[in-house]
C-alpha cells in the first residue's frame, strides 16, 4: 500500500501539490512492493488438489467456494479385525476394516460453516448434514478463542497441540476407509465463509483492513485469496475483471463504475502559454491505435461454476476479425455461467477499445487527475481512463487509454453445459428383514442359514453394520454388513390362502415398496418356470407373473405361484403390513447360527449411518427350514376290499427343484427314512419307514381298535431336520 502511505506523508509535507508528487512517488514504489514474488493468489486447478506440504498457504476464503485445503495432521491406518463362524464343523472367517484420523485446514480467516464435502469426487457428505461413509466429524470456524482438538491433543499431548486460533480446519476420527480402496481419499470441502455472494471490493476491504474499500465491485459467489501481499490476494481477480483504485487521501476506493467523465478542453491540452518548457512535448498531445491484427479476436474465461459443484466452466466472447489469436483467462473464483460470459464480453470489448492510447501534457494545476479517473477529450470520441500520470518540469503527462463506453454490467444469457453433478440422496435409516426360508442353493448343506435382506426408506441407503446374537442375547458376535439394497416393502392387503400346484389365476395382493427407487415387473409363464419374480409374503415364498403399478410406490401383484420350494404350509397365515421382499441373491447377505441354535431365538441389530445409535433390532424364532426336506405330496391312503389301508406318497428333496427329463431328484439326505403317524378316536401308532409306502393292515386296525376316520401323517426325516407333515384324512 506504499501509494497510500506516501500520499499521506506528502500531503502532510507540501500540502495539495507534496501530496500529489508522493502519489507519484507511491506508483513507483508500488510496482516494486506489490510487483508479483513467490506464490502469489490462487489459479484455477489449485483448490481442487489436496495438499500436505510443510509451508504450503491456506488461503483465506470468501463466500462460498469448493477448496480441497491442506491435511496438517494425520494418523497411520488403524486396522480393525472381527472374527465370525467358528463353531463346530464351521470354519472361522477373520474380516478386516480399515479407518484413519485426519485434521484439514481450510481458510486462514474464520468461517460460518461447511456445506457439502466430496471424497474421491464422490459426495461424502449432503447439503443436510448426513455422511455416506461413517465417520466423526468437528469442524472448528477458525475463531479466535476456539479450543485445541481433543481426539489431537489425546494423541500428541496436550501441551503440544496447537488450537489452531485463526484457521478454520475440519478433524475427520475414524473415517472408515472401505469405500476408498483403505486409502485416505482426496477430499474437497464447500465451505461457506460468508453468507451470501460478496463484492471483489469487500474481499479486499477485508484483507487490507478497511485501508482499502468498495466503492462498487462486481460480486463473486466465491473466492480463496492467499499470496503475500494485498495485490497477490486479488491480483487473479484484477487480471479478469476490470477494477481500479482512487486515492481519497487516507485510503483507497476499489470501483468499476466512476460516474461522469472530466472533460479535458483544448486549451488545457497546451502549456506553451504557462513558459513551461517540456522536451519534445511542446505542449502537444500524441494519439495511437494498435493494428487490428494485433488484437485477439477471441476471449475465453474459465473459473469455477456454481451449477456445476464447483467444476471448471469455460464461457467465450468472440468477435470477427483477420485475428487468430486468443486471449485466455483463469479466474479463481465461483461465479455462474451468465456472470462468466459478462466477463469475457467485457474483457474483449476492452481489449478492442485499449488498442487507443494517448499521452497528453497538463499544467500543474491538473496534477490531481490521479490514474484511475476516466475523463473525456474534446474533439475525440469515447472514453478514457488514466494509465499513469507523471511530472516534470511543472509540467503534468497523463497516460491514457480508451475504454469501453458501459462498465462491466450483469450476467448476460448463458449456459453452463449439462453439469455432471452427482445427486444428493440422504442415507435414512435402516430396515431389515430377517428371513429363515428354504433358500440359499450355493450354501453348504447340512449347516443352518439365516438371511437378511436390507434397505433404506432413502434412495441414498447403502449398507449397514450386522451384530448377531443366537441364546437370546447373552453374547453378541460381528456378523459383518447387508448386502445390495434390496427391495422390500410391506403389504396392503391379505393374500387369501391358495394352493401350489396350479398358478393362481384369481388372487392378488398389493404391497407397497420403500422408495421410489424400488421398481417391479412382470414376467412371462417361461420365465417363473426359470425362477424369475420369487418373493418372500411373510412365511410363503411365491412368484408373480403380472404387475399393476397403483401409484405412490404400490403395485398389485396376481398370476401368482403360491408356496414355493415347500412353503405351502405358510399359505393361509397372511397378514395386512407383513414383510415382502424380492428374493436377489446379491442383495441377501448371510448368517450362520450354531446347529444348536435351532429351536431358539436369532436377535440382529444393524446399525447404519442414519440409523439412531442404538441401531435397528429385530428378532426371529429359528426352525431351520433350509435344513428341512420339504413335506411329502401326493399323500393316499386307500382301502382294500380285504380291509387293509394303503398309505402311500411323493417325497420331494431340498436339492432340487425342478424336474429334469423326467427323472427323479436327487434325494439330498444320507438315507431315506419317514415317520408315519396314524391315529384315531383312540389311538395313535407311529412307524419309521425306508420306502414312501406302508400298508395298515386289516389286524393291526382292529388291534389299535379304530373306529370312524383316520388321520394319516407323513414326514420325511432328513439328516438334519425332519420336514413339516403331509395329512390326510379317510372316513
Amino acid at each position: 500500500m506504499a501509494t497510500l502511505v506516501l500520499t499521506a506523508v506528502g500531503t502532510a509535507v507540501g500540502g495539495p501539490i507534496g501530496g500529489a508528487i508522493g502519489a507519484i512517488l507511491g506508483q513507483r514504489a508500488d510496482a516494486e512492493i506489490f510487483k508479483p514474488k513467490g506464490r502469489q493468489g490462487p489459479r484455477l486447478g489449485e483448490l481442487a488438489v489436496q495438499t500436505s506440504s510443510y509451508g504450503a498457504a491456506i488461503p483465506q476464503l470468501f463466500g462460498s467456494m469448493r477448496v480441497a485445503g491442506t491435511v496438517i495432521w494425520a494418523t497411520d491406518l488403524k486396522e480393525d479385525r472381527t472374527s465370525a463362524g467358528g463353531g463346530k464343523g464351521r470354519p472361522k472367517t477373520t474380516n478386516y476394516s480399515y479407518s484413519a484420523s485426519f485434521a484439514v485446514a481450510l481458510s486462514g480467516r474464520a468461517i460460518g460453516g461447511v456445506s457439502r464435502i466430496w471424497a474421491d469426487g464422490k459426495l461424502l457428505r449432503g447439503a443436510g448434514g448426513d455422511f455416506k461413509t461413517a465417520t466423526v466429524f468437528r469442524l472448528y470456524s477458525g475463531s479466535e478463542d476456539q479450543e485445541a482438538d481433543p481426539l489431537i491433543a489425546s494423541i500428541e499431548g496436550v501441551g503440544a497441540t496447537p488450537a489452531f486460533r485463526g484457521t478454520a480446519y475440519a478433524v475427520f476420527e475414524d473415517f472408515q476407509l472401505a469405500d476408498y480402496g483403505n486409502h485416505i481419499p482426496s477430499l474437497t470441502f464447500e465451505v461457506v465463509a460468508d453468507a451470501g455472494p460478496v463484492t471483489i471490493g469487500a474481499i479486499a476491504e477485508m484483507l487490507s483492513g478497511e485501508a482499502v474499500v468498495d466503492g462498487g465491485t462486481p460480486e463473486v459467489n466465491g473466492y480463496a485469496a492467499s499470496g503475500d501481499s494485498i495485490r497477490g490476494a486479488i491480483e487473479a481477480l484484477a487480471d479478469v475483471v476490470p477494477v481500479s483504485l482512487s486515492d481519497e487521501g487516507d485510503r483507497l476506493r476499489m470501483k468499476t463504475a466512476h460516474g461522469p467523465p472530466l472533460m479535458l478542453d483544448p486549451i488545457q491540452l497546451g502549456v506553451a502559454h504557462l513558459g513551461a518548457a517540456v522536451e519534445g512535448a511542446n505542449g502537444a498531445s500524441a494519439y495511437r491505435r494498435r493494428a487490428a491484427g494485433t488484437i485477439p479476436s477471441e476471449v475465453s474465461v474459465t473459473y469455477y461454476d456454481i451449477a456445476r459443484d464447483y467444476q471448471a466452466g469455460l464461457q467465450r466472447a468472440s468477435r470477427g476479425g483477420a485475428s487468430s489469436r486468443a486471449d485466455q483467462r483463469s479466474l479463481a473464483a465461483a461465479v455462474d455461467a451468465g456472470m462468466a460470459k459478462a466477463i469475457a464480453e467485457h474483457r474483449l470489448a476492452t481489449l478492442w477499445t485499449g488498442r487507443a492510447t494517448a499521452t497528453v501534457n497538463l499544467p500543474i494545476s491538473r496534477l490531481a487527475i490521479r490514474p484511475g479517473r476516466h475523463v473525456r477529450i474534446a474533439e475525440r470520441q469515447g472514453i478514457w481512463k488514466v494509465a499513469r500520470s507523471s511530472l516534470e518540469r511543472m509540467v503534468a503527462t497523463l497516460e491514457l487509454v480508451q475504454v469501453p463506453p458501459r462498465p462491466l454490467g450483469d450476467a448476460l444469457p448463458a449456459s453452463s453445459g449439462q453439469p455432471v453433478v452427482q445427486p444428493d440422496r440422504p442415507h435414512g435409516p435402516t430396515t431389515l428383514v430377517l428371513l429363515d426360508l428354504p433358500l440359499g442353493d450355493d450354501l453348504a448343506s447340512g449347516r443352518p442359514h439365516l438371511l437378511v435382506a436390507a434397505a433404506g426408506a432413502e434412495e441414498g441407503w447403502r449398507r449397514a453394520e450386522l451384530t448377531a446374537s443366537y441364546d437370546g442375547g447373552g453374547s453378541w458376535e460381528a456378523a459383518g454388513s447387508t448386502a445390495a439394497p434390496a427391495v422390500i416393502g410391506s403389504a396392503l392387503s391379505v393374500l387369501a390362502a391358495g394352493g401350489s400346484a396350479l398358478i393362481d389365476a384369481r388372487g392378488s395382493v398389493e404391497v407397497v415398496l420403500l422408495n421410489d427407487s424400488m421398481w417391479l415387473e412382470g414376467r412371462s409363464d417361461a420365465a417363473l418356470a426359470g425362477g424369475a419374480n420369487l418373493a418372500a409374503l411373510g412365511n410363503e415364498l411365491i412368484q408373480f407373473g403380472d404387475v399393476e403399478p397403483l401409484g405412490g410406490g404400490a403395485f398389485r401383484l396376481s398370476r401368482l405361484l403360491r408356496g414355493r420350494r415347500g412353503t405351502e404350509w405358510a399359505s393361509g397365515t397372511h397378514a395386512s403390513g407383513e414383510a415382502f421382499v424380492l428374493i436377489e441373491r446379491q442383495s441377501l447377505a448371510v448368517l450362520e447360527p450354531p446347529p444348536g441354535a435351532v429351536g431358539g431365538e436369532a436377535r440382529l441389530i444393524g446399525h447404519g449411518i442414519g440409523d439412531a445409535e442404538a441401531g435397528i433390532m429385530l428378532s426371529l424364532g429359528m426352525t431351520g427350514e433350509i435344513l428341512r426336506p420339504p413335506s411329502p405330496v401326493h399323500l393316499r391312503a386307500v382301502r382294500r376290499s380285504g380291509g387293509d389301508i394303503d398309505i402311500s406318497w411323493v417325497r420331494r428333496s431340498r436339492q432340487g427343484w425342478t424336474w429334469a427329463s423326467g427323472s427323479d431328484t436327487p434325494l439330498g439326505e444320507e438315507t431315506e427314512r419317514y415317520r408315519l403317524t396314524l391315529s384315531g378316536a383312540r389311538f395313535e401308532r407311529s412307524v419309521t419307514l425306508s420306502a414312501p409306502a406302508y400298508t395298515y393292515t386289516f389286524s393291526e386296525q382292529a388291534a389299535d381298535g379304530l373306529a370312524g376316520p383316520l388321520s394319516v401323517a407323513a414326514a420325511q426325516i432328513g439328516t438334519a431336520a425332519s420336514s413339516r407333515e403331509s395329512r390326510h384324512t379317510l372316513i
